[in-house]
């Protein structure tokens, strides 16, 4: 039997399983084309942001563009594959039994900690337990905390279902889903495990100079095959026309996140490849629902003044793909044919129902950040161009990440909050579900009637019945403007020639799947 499945097919697992030093030698910059005098070779990557904590489960080691650093030192419990299908990790199977009660797991046999120390069940058991403990400060914690009473016998772990989460299994794959080792981290402490960590990774740590750069050395060891390079050096150059100046002047072999310009620029140069795939992060505008968002003429005005193709070709030269619903084309509640059309002749009919007019128009503020994501604050600039023409008048406000989450927790942000948001997981209940659902903290529309219509899709047990719910409440909100999906982003990926890489639509650049070509 196969272990490899379809996203459709995980959730519904159940029914086809059956239980269950700090010497290098080597140069910082420019790598890969530099052997030492013993053939090693070194990959350099300049990547665009920091490294701040070396435990995989804090809140600080969340986003996306982390895994960078977590996914080469640490395996998760299931791996995600390019295209998003989900295949074994340190877990190789997994299955709800069959009322769905119970989570049954079976654990890699062979695997091991940078150690030495072998990985266990009791390894596994443990990262997950402790996931949900709120003492641990897992930010999913209360996904993790869904499962309790881990039982272990051998290989096999099997888990109570304490509160139905249907998203479970995928949740193996994503952030912060990473086995820890128990025995080490119980002797070291917290404090002890970020100077000296471990995992079980394709790569070791060898250096870590906060603010500067990680150095990895490979892993012999790896269950999954030792790596093509021996040494990985990730430098932190959070500036992005830095990180192609570094590129440029052979600093480093590959960078990710420039601006698309550069990217372009980039690939005409002799000696320089990349590529660029849709991911699964999706530019959106969050809609606090207070003064003049209560009013569902200017919400629909508002997005139907947005001309998103024109974004996408002028500020993202192509590198785009408009939406309307939070979903993009990968995910399980996909549905073509809700859309929200660009006309602004039908946003301003809706305005003047509202009083509203270009000569009246109604004041709104928008908040978003400032190079945080590709054109972000550009993107806020051209929507309020094109609302000015319909009647609302947006003044910009840029506010930095750690605010912007603040404010939306709060309930306190603007009218209009930029905010990119990215599901690999593909589900709806991890973007319209935590989007827009009045308990959720990361909602800026908190509306118990809308949260109603949710309530019973949190913990619906048929896979079928869940996705066309879903279904529904993206066309209720599609139609009243709760929220404005912009558009699907790209990931550009620019390299050295002579260097393989496979580009993730989850967004995670994996420097253990790159080979020299």
């Amino acid at each position: 039997m196969s272990n490899q499945f379809s996203r459709r097919d995980f959730v519904r697992a159940g029914a086809g399983l059956a239980s269950l030093p700090l010497t290098s030698g080597l140069p910082l910059f420019g790598g890969m084309e530099v052997a030492a005098q013993d053939g090693s070779k070194t990959l350099t990557i300049a990547s665009n942001v920091n490294l701040t904590a070396m435990n995989p489960t804090l809140p600080a080691a969340t986003g996306n563009q982390l895994q960078a650093y977590y996914a080469t030192i640490f395996d998760p419990f299931l791996k995600q594959a390019p295209d998003l299908t989900y295949g074994p990790g340190l877990v190789t199977k997994w299955a709800w039994n069959e009322d769905m009660t119970k989570v049954q797991l079976v654990v890699r046999e062979g695997a091991t900690w940078h150690n030495g120390d072998p990985v266990t069940a009791e390894d596994v058991a443990w990262s997950l337990d402790r996931a949900g403990k709120p003492e641990n400060k897992n930010p999913l914690r209360f996904v993790w905390a869904s499962l309790g009473n881990f039982k272990v016998d051998g290989n096999n772990i099997t888990a109570d279902t304490v509160r139905f989460e249907p998203t479970i299994f995928k949740w193996f794959g994503f952030l912060g889903a990473y086995v820890l080792p128990k025995k080490y981290m119980e002797k070291v402490g917290l404090d002890g495990f970020e100077e000296a960590p471990i995992g079980s990774g394709p790569y070791m740590v060898d250096k870590f100079e906060r603010n500067s750069f990680l150095r990895l050395k490979a892993n012999p060891n790896y269950w999954g095959g030792k790596p093509a390079f021996d040494t990985l050096v990730f430098k932190f150059v959070t500036d992005g026309a830095s990180r192609v100046a570094q590129l440029e002047s052979g600093a480093v072999d590959l960078t990710y996140n420039i601006p698309f310009e550069e990217y372009d620029r980039l690939l005409k140069k002799p000696g320089f490849e990349g590529t660029s795939i849709l991911v699964t992060n999706c530019a959106t505008l969050f809609i606090t629902n207070k003064d003049a968002m209560l009013d569902v003429n200017v919400r629909r005005a508002a997005h139907h003044a947005i001309d998103k193709q024109a974004i996408v070709a002028r500020l993202l030269r192509g590198y785009g793909q408009p939406q309307s619903t939070m979903q993009a084309k990968e995910y399980d509640a996909y549905d073509p044919s809700i859309t929200v059309a660009y006309d602004p002749e039908l946003a301003m009919k809706l305005l003047a129902q509202s009083g509203y007019s270009p000569a009246k128009p109604v004041q709104v503020t928008m908040q978003t950040t400032r190079g945080m994501a590709p054109k972000d604050f550009e993107m806020t600039q051209a929507i309020a161009g094109m609302w000015r023409k319909v009647g609302i008048e947006a003044a910009i406000e840029v506010i930095d990440l750690p605010k912007r989450s603040e404010l939306i927790r709060q309930h306190q942000g603007a009218n209009f909050i930029f905010q990119s948001w990215s599901n690999a997981t593909g589900d709806p209940h991890n973007c319209t579900g935590f989007a827009l659902y009045d308990k959720s903290v990361q909602s800026a529309w908190r509306d118990r009637e809308l949260g109603a219509k949710m309530d019973p899709l949190w913990i619906e047990k048929n896979y079928d019945k869940r996705i066309a719910g879903w279904k529904g409440i993206d066309r209720l909100v599609a139609d009243q403007g709760y929220i404005i999906p912009l558009l699907q982003y790209a990931q550009p990926i620019v390299f050295r020639k002579g260097l393989k890489v496979t580009p993730q639509k989850n967004e995670f650049v994996l420097p253990a799947t790159m080979k020299p070509a």
